[in-house]
């Protein structure tokens, strides 16, 4: 793809203490939380961050007239009582400094002015301090489903609106568009943040800017609204090739390990939102690489796996496969991805990976992706029949698939593939002895994985064909797994003559294989 020609997007890798997204997005449960939170204190909130260079002197005079009318009806519980900065928030300073985000906005500090409705109100215009505290103590607020529609009923969204437009510090970009992403967990709020005018191109345009938080931000509101009610509103805004190419541009370039994960999940939710919106955005985004992209990605993030294991690139590892799985299964864009032969031998490699704990989760992913590729590209598994090592790697996987039905089906038809292609009978009785040693050391992951099987009998069977497979790639495998235990069996004494013992098979663990097999074998 075209890189931009004025790059701006900032590279530096992120500090290991350095501070994390605040605050995180809201988990469902946290929506309607009861509070004691005053109306009118989040009201006056709102007031204090009004920006003093505001284009609109419209809306400023109608938050302060509007706020204060409400704040008196709806006046409740003491606004010492309802939230404490101290409790609910990071220090604003210290984060700040923590970031080393270069503050230069132009925030008067304080000072009194008349807005044309007859009052003077000396909290228009704060310091810039006490803004970042204030901005904070609402992006929290704006997680709660009843604090959100207030602010919204009391033009939060023009306020933010007008210091987006004027205010050149990052930080208060960066608090502002996190507001905005709470408000947009939430259906109403979402609903304004949609009709306010110049608010989506706004937000648009950060992702132009070269502050790593204020670029995850975006991110993750754009995510956001991709998963909401509302995503065909923000797929026209984001269907533009300019801004397509800065969020792949973004992607194949930062090193900031928050910003590329929230910019692989924005790509993630555009693969995963409904047809309308992939149909939109999709065909634009392939012509611009990024099924190269991702696969670039998917080399760089193995290879750190494979040197350094980062628990911090693990999430990253996860979204990337997960992008490349949805790709895989698009009947328009699916050829580019099942035709790698570069991307087939990444999965291999991580399937093959010995410490599966930490990235248990991305092993399935992978071994889902490379049953959607044999789909395709048949030819593949003849390259892969005689990987022993490959065969161990996918048993592996069993465990961590267990809540997964597809994904254990997908298990099953790779190791069918691979089975089949053995021809036990034409073999040494060295290369049968090999495969039996993985077959028989899997011996309880097999077990179990059949055990679980039959604990979902009744519905486990109705899924387990995947297309270009046999019927039944679970009874396909065992059948192959007896033919090569009997094969062994005939030719153990030729077996141990010709110099096996480094590899023992213990005989009483090879028949209880066999049983199993034949045992689960319909």
């Amino acid at each position: 793809m075209a890189v931009p020609a004025d790059p701006i997007i900032e590279v530096e890798e992120v500090e290991e203490d350095g501070p994390t997204h605040h605050p995180p997005a809201p988990s469902h449960e946290f929506f309607d939380l009861s509070t004691t939170v005053d109306p009118s204190y989040i009201i006056s909130l709102i007031r204090k961050l009004l920006p003093l260079d505001s284009a609109s002197r419209r809306s400023l005079s109608e938050v302060a007239s509007h706020g204060t009318n409400q704040g008196e009806e709806e006046r409740g519980a003491a606004p010492s009582s309802s939230v404490s900065s101290d409790e609910n928030l990071k220090s604003s300073k210290n984060k700040s400094e923590n970031m080393d985000v270069d503050v230069s906005g132009e925030i008067s500090r304080g000072e009194c002015q008349d807005t044309g409705d007859g009052i003077e109100h000396s909290s228009v215009s704060v310091g810039e301090d006490a803004w970042e505290e204030y901005g904070c103590i609402l992006w929290d607020l704006a997680a709660s489903k009843t604090h959100a529609e207030l602010m919204v009923e009391n033009l939060i969204l023009e306020v933010l609106l007008g210091n987006l437009l004027v205010c050149k510090s990052e930080r208060v970009t960066e608090i502002s568009i996190g507001i905005i992403g709470n408000l947009a967990c939430h259906e109403v709020p979402m609903k304004h943040i949609i009709s306010t005018e110049g608010l989506i191109e706004i937000i648009l345009d950060k992702l132009f800017m070269d502050d790593p938080q204020c670029l995850c931000e975006t991110c993750r509101l754009l995510t956001v609204g991709l998963q909401s009610g509302e995503s065909i509103a923000w797929a026209e805004a984001l269907q533009s090739e300019h801004i397509l190419c800065q969020i792949l541009w973004i992607a194949e370039n930062t090193l900031n390990l928050q910003l590329l994960e929230k910019i692989i999940g924005l790509i993630l939710a555009i693969l995963e939102s409904q047809q309308k919106v992939v149909d939109a955005i999709l065909p634009p985004m392939m012509k611009l690489g990024l099924a190269n992209i991702l696969i670039s990605l998917l080399t760089f993030e193995i290879s750190k796996l494979m040197t350094e294991r980062i628990p911090e690139r693990y999430s990253i590892l996860d979204l990337i496969l997960r992008a490349i799985e949805a790709l895989s299964v698009m009947d328009d864009h699916s050829q580019e991805i099942c035709s790698s032969s570069e991307l087939f031998q990444l999965l291999c490699d991580l399937v093959k990976f010995p410490d599966k704990v930490e990235v248990g989760n991305c092993c399935v992913t992978a071994a889902v992706l490379i049953a959607n590729m044999l789909s395709d590209v048949a030819d593949q598994a003849s390259k892969i029949s005689q990987d022993l090592r490959l065969l161990d790697g996918l048993l592996d996987i069993f465990p961590f698939a267990s809540d997964d039905v597809e994904a254990r089906n997908a298990l099953w038809n790779v190791i069918a593939r691979i089975l089949v292609r053995i021809r036990e009978t034409e073999m040494s009785p060295s290369s049968v002895h090999h495969y039996v040693s993985v077959l028989v050391r899997k011996l309880d992951l097999i077990e179990d994985e059949l055990l679980n099987q039959q604990v979902e009998s009744g519905h486990e069977q109705e899924s387990l064909s995947y297309p270009g497979s046999t019927a039944n790639a679970r009874d396909t495998s065992l059948g192959r797994i007896i033919s090569i235990l009997n094969q062994w069996t005939a030719e153990k004494e030729n077996a141990k003559n010709n110099g096996n013992a480094e590899v023992p098979v213990s005989e009483t663990d090879a028949k209880r294989l066999l049983d199993c097999c034949h045992k689960f074998l319909k």
